[in-house]
């Protein structure tokens, strides 16, 4: 399980002081992409090799809110590899207790938009 650090700027929140709610999506995002980047796969140098990951779905469940200076985690696990997809669980965490989950569906795509190959590092993981 890959564990990414966040604090809850005053930038993430709405008026009243509570995190809005797409900021999650960006939590998570950059969860993913730290835990790539550690699994040793440059998104840099995919894109330069013509591939992107894209989100293909998301299911997400609000619990309970965070507010601004909260310090969160966000958990990732990888669910399920197949050759051409990657599901993965994201949990957003403050104080051991879940305020947010997602269940996330990425693939790797060419420039043009098809659907390629995930990398060898990742299909690995199945």
């Amino acid at each position: 399980m890959h564990r990414f650090p966040i604090r809850v700027y005053y930038e993430d929140t709405d008026m009243g002081g509570v995190v809005y709610y797409a900021n999650y999506l960006r939590f998570i995002e950059r969860a993913r992409s730290d835990w790539v980047r550690r699994l040793g796969n440059d998104q840099n140098a995919m894109r330069l090799d013509g591939l992107i990951w894209v989100v293909q779905r998301l299911e997400a469940d609000y619990r309970v809110p965070a507010r601004f200076d909260d310090e969160l985690q966000v958990e990732t696990e990888v669910l399920k590899v197949s050759p051409a997809r990657l599901i993965m669980g994201q949990r957003v965490m403050r104080d051991g207790t879940e305020i947010f989950r997602a269940k996330v569906t990425v693939a790797c795509v060419s420039t043009e938009g098809r659907p390629q190959r995930l990398p060898a590092e990742i299909r690995a993981l199945s």
